[in-house]
């Protein structure tokens, strides 16, 4: 079947149009559900004592005060836990070589960061909890500290888990075509060294869960602020000895996740044990500081890079060496290996050339573990990758764009297979920069820097092109002992009274996947938007599916959504022909009213068959189907990965006297392939950009030497606000995936992916009159005043 999409007259025509999102009054309205505001009878609320030191051995754990405080009604040690929940490893048998040490919901002998849970205290209410918490005593034997990515392997530097016999925890070299040679024979050759500031997601809700275990049925339910909620009830089951199917894991509303949500950790962990041990329902709610502490971090990163190009700019080879630092364990169970390895196969993405060499070397420290967070690897790629693409063009006295047009994979060159060995299906690179160009009005724009550089006034243009890794196939987690599906499911059904009810394996974390579901749904069946009912995130009523990541959402679980609509119309035609003496082919759905194909003529109102078939069924000829429900699941199976593109733009100015950068404009073209609610989609990449451009000029999680965590906390952590952030145009190239009927990729995390490349170039080519470059993330002004040799 087809559906000629670029017709915006056809029959209940929702997709690619901006429908507001179902949830938006209840939410404005303060109507949202989230996990703190469940309140179950007998519940029992959790704090955690926490390590001051980011290594030590633990002596002795005294918890006879603590007991004594009313309210108190358990405490347990890592030990005592250690008999309701098991370790784990997070290793994937596909990373040949990735290593990890067994992890604890709470440490049994030995701490390994600031902040590791130790002790859990279990009260009757969040405030005796942490009272007791503050009179348990623990004595600790401070042990070496490992802080340095680029010492971490050295032989004096001390094993964080000498059982695992180094910090190495992973390491990848790919290497394609002769690239010693083409360096050395090259042109051009241009060097540079990146660095990139931890950071973390900030979520407006922090990190929740709600365990309830009923001894009497065996049965855990969890109300968890999650992205994964079949995952995390696979995950519960293995590790709290239950059967999968008595496990039910409920994700309501979420306040912001970008990818911080859809980890094990292991004070959640801790907290469905123990309500399993104690049987009652017990709440862990993160505080900020906990959150900033324990929440993973990411793009611990710092590389050596070089391009070689020849004098007529073309890129003849890229090579990278890159470092990264992941805490003391790989995170469960998508691995800390992921972000390193993603860089190895993004770099060069948007270009066309032969040789290229990249290595991670991911290692452990003494800090909070790093792990996946919104655009895993992207920023840094494309950091890297466009930064070398500017200092080339800088080198060869050639403008910025002018080099990408010689460079960027030609629109028509596709399929194609970048020397990463990643397969491309189809890509839009020169039509999204025709359209920024065009957008941005860059001669223009060009001509206005000139001129105030001459009263001086320092302005920059930065480009940046990017490519997004989405709708990843069982390739990417489905080797080894990680259970992540990467498929996902939709159920619809239609109801007595016509309407329709969609339930959906992917959840909804604010993105607007209830308006796009319905949307999907709603053209598929022939019915008002308005009379779709979306359901998500309960373990026990939707169908299995991986959840929300990976920009996975419109991509799979709309074609999902799509296929089961088409499926359940189907159902309902067969019932129509039969009662209205006619052929199903000859009929439609439009606007909830059975209509003639050909005259567009209303001949039943939805209502009116569900109430023949749900109350008058003996009235139906025997043996007709009238099943009003239909089941759709939907995987990826021609590409590992589906691919989008883009490309942004910045401009900034910089004041060179104080090094404040103030942003004055950005852009972004990015093609998704089908753009199902454009309203929705734009503040996607609109969202993406903020925290790209967090990254690039703000945030950074600070340690010292001993591995404390100095700014956790909302004072000295800096985010973006409205009032830092430039208006943002956004624009469109629709290249749909042939892989689905839908034709969506994703677009989650494009924004995020370019934003920082985009900064970066636009305050380089502001700093250039004056001889200044920088390459460390988070732009600060103390970093840009030492460029230009002021500090």
């Amino acid at each position: 079947m087809t559906i000629n999409f670029g017709n915006p007259d056809r029959p209940n025509s929702y997709i690619g149009r901006t429908v507001p999102r179902p949830n938006a009054r209840r939410l404005v309205e303060g109507r949202g559900r989230y996990v703190d505001d469940i309140v179950l009878p007998r519940m029992l609320h959790v704090a955690f004592v926490r390590s001051p030191h980011a290594h030590a051995r633990i002596l002795s754990v005294d918890t006879q005060a603590a007991a004594s405080v009313r309210g108190v009604r358990r405490i347990f040690t890592g030990t005592e836990l250690a008999e309701h929940c098991t370790p784990w490893v997070a290793v994937l048998a596909h990373l040949k070589g990735l290593k990890s040490a067994p992890q604890h919901a709470l440490a049994i002998d030995r701490v390994a960061w600031t902040g590791e849970a130790v002790v859990a205290v279990v009260a009757d209410s969040r405030a005796a909890a942490e009272d007791g918490a503050a009179l348990v005593e623990v004595e600790y034997d401070p042990l070496p500290v490992v802080t340095d990515i680029r010492t971490a392997l050295d032989e004096e530097t001390p094993l964080i888990h000498p059982d695992l016999g180094d910090n190495l925890t992973f390491r990848r070299l790919h290497e394609q075509g002769e690239v010693d040679t083409v360096f050395a024979e090259a042109h051009t050759v241009v060097e540079a060294s990146f660095k990139t500031g931890r950071h973390t997601g900030v979520c407006l809700e922090p990190r929740s869960i709600l365990a309830d275990y009923n001894p009497a049925e065996g049965q855990m339910t969890v109300h968890h602020s999650t992205q994964a909620p079949h995952m995390m009830q696979s995950i519960i089951a293995r590790h709290l000895d239950l059967p999968e199917g008595k496990v039910r894991v409920i994700c309501g509303d979420v306040g912001g996740s970008y990818g911080i949500k859809v980890h094990v950790y292991p004070d959640e962990m801790a907290t469905a044990a123990i309500a399993k041990a104690m049987g009652r329902p017990v709440k862990f709610i993160a505080d900020r500081i906990e959150s900033f502490a324990t929440d993973i971090h990411a793009r611990d990163h710092e590389i050596d890079a070089r391009i070689a190009v020849d004098g007529e700019g073309k890129i003849l080879a890229i090579d990278v060496d890159d470092w990264t630092g992941i805490g003391p364990y790989s995170v469960y169970p998508r691995t800390s290996a992921i972000e390193g390895n993603q860089v190895v196969n993004l770099c060069g993405g948007p270009y066309d050339f032969a040789a290229y060499r990249a290595r991670t070397t991911v290692v452990l420290q003494n800090k909070t573990p790093t792990c996946q967070y919104r655009a895993v690897g992207h920023p840094i790629a494309a950091a890297i990758t466009e930064g070398l693409v500017d200092f080339a063009a800088e080198a060869l006295g050639m403008d910025p764009v002018e080099i990408r047009r010689r460079n960027l994979i030609a629109d028509d060159a596709y399929p194609y297979t970048s020397p990463a060995n990643m397969r491309f299906e189809g890509l839009s690179h020169h039509a999204s920069l025709a359209k920024l160009l065009e957008l941005m009005d860059y001669e223009g724009l060009r001509a206005e820097q000139a001129a105030l550089r001459e009263k001086g006034i320092y302005r920059g243009i930065g480009i940046a092109s990017f490519i997004e890794l989405t709708n990843p196939s069982p390739f990417m987690y489905g080797i080894g002992g990680a259970r992540i599906s990467a498929q996902d499911g939709c159920t619809v059904r239609m109801d007595p009274d016509g309407s329709v009810v969609a339930m959906s394996g992917v959840t909804e974390q604010g993105q607007g996947t209830e308006a796009m579901l319905a949307q999907v749904v709603a053209e598929a069946v022939g019915v008002p938007v308005e009379r779709v009912k979306v359901i998500t995130g309960d373990t026990q009523t939707t169908p299995y599916g991986g959840g929300t990541w990976a920009s996975r959402g419109a991509g799979i679980g709309g074609e999902a959504a799509l296929q089961a609509g088409l499926a359940l119309k189907e159902s309902i035609l067969t019932v129509a022909a039969s009662m209205l003496q006619a052929s199903a082919e000859g009929l439609d759905i439009v606007d909830g009213e059975v209509t003639d194909k050909a005259t567009g003529e209303a001949r039943m109102p939805l209502e009116e068959l569900g109430r023949i078939v749900y109350f008058r069924g003996d009235t139906l000829p025997k043996g007709l189907p009238r099943e009003l429900v239909q089941t759709r699941h939907f995987i990826t199976s021609d590409y590992p990965f589906a691919f989008t593109n883009g490309v942004q733009a910045s401009y900034l100015e910089v004041d060179t006297e104080t090094g404040f950068v103030k942003l004055l404009k950005h852009w972004c073209v990015e093609d998704c392939g089908r753009v199902i609610n454009p309203r929705l989609v734009d503040e996607q990449i609109r969202g993406g950009i903020v925290q790209g451009i967090g990254g690039a000029l703000y945030e950074e999680c600070l340690y010292d030497e001993d591995g404390q965590l100095l700014n956790a906390n909302m004072a000295d952590y800096l985010v973006p606000m409205a009032a830092e952030m430039p208006d943002m145009v956004i624009g469109h190239v629709e290249t749909p995936t042939k892989e689905s009927l839908l034709g969506a990729k994703g677009a989650g995390e494009a924004g995020t992916a370019g934003a920082p490349a985009a900064v970066m170039n636009a305050i380089n080519d502001a700093l250039r009159p004056l001889g200044g470059r920088v390459t460390e993330m988070p732009f600060t002004p103390a970093r840009i005043l030492a460029a230009l040799g002021a500090v």
